[in-house]
């Protein structure tokens, strides 16, 4: 028996995962071992999360992957812990498609009850009939109890707290209205000096948390049997990094460093599998190391720009491993070293990229592009602050990318394969 429980949320924004940060803090500050999850394919969380417990996050997804991956890597990954949570993505009922893939299914293939955060800046009585339906919801995730966020008051709270048990739900505390409850901006490179300040934001809230809410009483609440139940009728469709087979021979040269850090745990595993893991950093100027693929995940190069621009060094290493007929894959912001320029805002410099790929970047005129996608068989996730000034060539075009209204992509040239999203195939 252990702790295991799923934070959602009623809407996005309400403050879920400052809530799930805070707590795993606390958690982790009583000597408690947390394994952390991210559900949906959400980035930047799982890096916030290794800042708050310095364990890596795993995502969790049912649209991107199998019932039955998605039960294998909770087990596998949360065996050693005391408490595994997991935090959620948009509302409780929010996905792909209705429910697919939505908080409430990732929380039901793993048979956790829920921790529903409830932001009640401009509510008191009124959550009672709230809170109610999504305890009665028809097939329903398992409602623990609810936290409340942006309460004003004492008294605010004790009419909150009554509501609560009017709807028959456990109330676990709230977090108080103040700027103490707020975090930096994240839209960030996660560099040294940033992963202090977050650490910083994560301890200040989390004894706000101890302060405010029972937190003896939620784990109590949410003790139960692990490992979680693999669903019925069980079927053998795990993938390969999931199936124990000797390691590939494959050399990969991973991009990894603040600009270049948006990648799955399981695509991780995956990798292992083929071979061995080189890891190296464009931003501070590493040397392409000796390598059968390189491949270049997501994350900001935009907030790098400069210093991209001026590693003639790597750069030109990495147009010769491409002429040479090496493999690269990119992937979201990793295909912008791919290019040939990148403008971070109108009227802006054009910083000079490798000029593999015929393509030219901004972020003039751009916000956060994001969501599910999918190529042929392929679903991924697209999580991009870039947008193409020239349109590629059609003999490049692999396939349409179906989900994106805007300027989404799937290109190869030669052995590159660049997509402006991170697929599962």
């Amino acid at each position: 028996m252990k702790a295991q429980f799923y934070i959602a949320s009623v809407q996005e924004g309400n403050g879920k995962t400052v809530f799930a940060l805070a707590l795993m803090r606390a958690l982790s500050r009583r000597g408690l071992s947390v394994q952390p999850f991210k559900g949906g394919a959400d980035f930047m969380d799982p890096l916030l999360h290794a800042i708050a417990v310095d364990t890596e996050s795993v995502n969790l997804d049912t649209w991107l992957l199998s019932t039955h991956q998605v039960q294998h890597l909770y087990n596998h990954h949360g065996e050693m812990a005391d408490v595994c949570i997991v935090d959620g993505h948009g509302g409780l009922y929010d996905g792909y498609s209705h429910f697919q893939g939505s908080d409430a299914s990732i929380a039901r293939c793993l048979h956790l009850p829920v921790v529903l955060l409830v932001n009640a800046r401009n509510m008191a009585s009124t959550v009672a009939p709230l809170i109610y339906g999504f305890r009665h919801f028809p097939e329903g995730a398992h409602l623990a109890g609810v936290v409340f966020n942006q309460v004003s008051s004492a008294s605010h709270y004790a009419l909150l707290r009554d509501a609560c048990h009017e709807a028959g739900v456990e109330c676990f505390g709230y977090l108080p209205n103040t700027e103490e409850c707020k975090m930096s901006i994240r839209h960030v490179g996660l560099t040294a000096t940033l992963r202090r300040q977050f650490s910083s934001d994560i301890e200040r809230i989390s004894l706000l948390v101890e302060q405010n809410t029972q937190i003896d009483k939620l784990l109590a609440s949410t003790q139960q049997s692990f490992p979680c139940a693999y669903s019925l009728p069980y079927s053998s469709d795990m993938t390969d990094e999931e199936l124990p087979h000797p390691s590939g021979h494959l050399r990969i040269a991973l991009a990894s460093d603040p600009a270049f850090n948006f990648i799955w745990q399981h695509r991780l595993q995956q990798l292992r599998q083929q071979g061995s893991i080189i890891r190296f950093s464009p931003v501070y100027g590493s040397d392409l190391p000796a390598a059968d693929v390189v491949y270049l995940p997501g994350g900001y190069p935009e907030l790098f720009a400069r210093q991209l621009s001026r590693r003639h060094r790597l750069k030109q290493q990495l147009a010769d491993f491409a002429s040479s007929g090496g493999r690269i894959i990119a992937e979201g912001g990793g295909v912008v070293l791919l290019g040939r320029s990148l403008t971070t805002h109108s009227g802006g410099t054009a910083y000079p990229m490798c000029g593999i790929l015929p393509l030219d970047f901004t972020l003039a005129d751009m916000h956060l592009t994001q969501g599910y996608r999918q190529c042929n068989d392929c679903r991924g996730y697209e999580h991009r602050y870039f947008r193409l000034l020239n349109t590629p060539q059609d003999s490049q075009v692999v396939c349409n990318v179906k989900g994106s209204s805007v300027d989404s992509f799937h290109i190869c040239q030669g052995n590159i394969i660049a997509s402006s999203a991170h697929f599962v195939c």
